[in-house]
């Protein structure tokens, strides 16, 4: 398995000149890329602007988000996706979620009593047309003109998107849809038995997950977690140990890592629970933290 590492900013807002100067260190670092998290009605900057200005600010550095999809009709989507993929010269990755069901953010994106579920995956079926990737199953933009549907075309072919999620029912959703799989706050045991669920999702939908398309989002502490994170973590995931969940200094995260490694996972996006320090510090102490174990 390829393993590799993209890493996110710690939570909360970031001025655009401290994620550039993070940008550019985590590439003069070796790291595969940089990860952004889509918080609609939270006052961080949206990771579709951010990520076109890190284009320009970068060469080889991966660009990936997650995306809630919803609050745009899915053609402006396909394109705005589309030409930031043009930007970055096929740079681009993502993952499609649900949201974090913040108060307020349903009236936001317009989904008032909408099931989240089924609404990604009618705008994945729509923005997949959009980039020309109809394989006969999915709604088609048939009203749509040659020159625009031409205007969304990504580079990458296929402009992948992967799904997240814990449940079965979002397990299963990524079997029969999805290019991947990038999961969050479960166990390495709890992740190899969703990447079986998600495999057999697939295997009876006809189609396969690639084995390399399986990944985790880590936050991590290099101290001791504050009580704040522990108490948010345990009203997320009740009863779970926090050394499963949030890795604690060097070896904790190592260890963790390597505990989804086993469990058949290879790409993972991590960030640190705080900033400690400047930018370029936390880049390199990540890097020798876990930068030998990317392949």
């Amino acid at each position: 398995m390829k393993i590799r590492f993209a890493v996110g900013p710690p939570a909360g807002p970031v001025p655009a000149p401290d994620l550039i100067s993070f940008a550019v260190a985590l590439e003069a670092s070796g790291f595969d890329g940089i990860w952004l998290s889509d918080l609609p009605v939270a006052p961080v900057l949206d990771p579709l602007l951010a990520l076109a200005l890190l284009a320009g600010r970068t060469r080889t550095l991966r660009l990936g988000a997650n995306i809630v999809p919803f609050g745009r009709s899915p053609y402006v989507l396909a394109k705005a996706l589309a030409q930031l993929d043009q930007l970055s010269d096929g740079r681009l990755l993502l993952s499609f979620v649900t949201g974090l069901g913040q108060a307020g953010e349903r009236i936001a994106l317009g989904l008032a009593d909408a099931n989240r579920g089924l609404a990604l995956e009618e705008v994945l079926g729509l923005v997949r047309s959009c980039w020309g990737a109809d394989d006969g199953a999915r709604p088609t933009p048939s009203e749509l003109s040659s020159a625009a549907l031409a205007a969304a075309r990504p580079i990458q072919e296929p402009l992948e998107v992967w799904l997240g999620g814990r449940g079965p029912t979002a397990l299963d959703r990524v079997g029969r849809l999805a290019d991947g799989w990038l999961g969050a706050l479960v166990t390495p045991a709890e992740a190899r038995t969703a990447r079986e669920r998600i495999q057999a999702s697939a295997a009876s939908a006809g189609r396969e997950v690639d084995p390399e398309h399986f990944g985790m989002s880590i936050a991590y502490a290099r101290g001791t977690p504050t009580p704040s994170q522990l108490a948010a973590l345990a009203a997320r995931r009740p009863g779970v140990e926090p050394g499963e969940l949030i890795p604690v200094g060097r070896d904790g995260l190592r260890a963790l890592v390597r505990g989804y490694v086993d469990a058949g996972l290879s790409k993972f996006v991590v960030r640190p629970a705080q900033r400690t320090g400047s930018w370029e510090s936390e880049a390199r102490w990540l890097a020798d933290a876990i930068l030998d174990l990317q392949t």
